[in-house]
């Protein structure tokens, strides 16, 4: 019976051993770790981003907000494109709204309210002058940007916000 039960525990032994998690994955590095790195902006740079430029070329588009006449296209992490949409068939591009780390937006009473990385933002946007003032910020609202594989980041510079991932070389 003793050896019964020794022969049984190293062979559980055995098979566990293919279920470790702290060994390498197939692809050299440990799976708990991120394919992605994190960009950061200091705090004073990320306060004063907010602001309209030239219109852009969509490249990783998100959520899609419709306000009137205007289409508001998320471009992840970057900030949103401002469409005339006054024509559904032919929007045309008007402006870039810059926020980095932005991921979300509601509009209500003419101010934008942007999900900038950790911070919640209300924007003023004036359609005549395609301008945008920033009316109020409230910091650290939300947690840190996630990086696209679900990790966090570690190491934040002090006075630091992660506003976007990049994959690692």
């Amino acid at each position: 019976m003793k050896k019964q039960n020794l022969l049984f525990f190293v062979l559980f032994c055995i098979v566990l051993q293919s279920c470790c998690p702290w060994c390498e994955d197939d692809v050299g590095g440990l799976p708990f770790e991120s394919r992605y790195e994190p960009v950061f902006l200091s705090r004073a740079e990320f306060e004063q981003s907010v602001g309209v430029t030239n219109p852009l070329s969509i490249g990783t588009s998100g959520k899609i907000y419709v306000k009137g006449d205007f289409l508001f296209v998320n471009e992840l992490n970057k900030g949103f494109h401002v469409f005339d949409n006054s024509d559904p068939s032919n929007p045309r591009s008007v402006k870039f709204l810059e926020a980095p780390g932005a991921t979300d937006m509601a509009i209500r009473n003419d101010i934008i309210y942007i999900n900038q990385a950790t911070d919640l933002i209300a924007v003023e946007y004036v359609s005549e002058s395609n301008t945008a003032r920033l009316a109020k910020r409230i910091p650290s609202t939300f947690p840190e940007l996630l990086s696209p594989d679900g990790f966090t980041a570690y190491d934040i510079p002090e006075n630091s916000v992660v506003v976007d991932w990049k994959l690692k070389n």
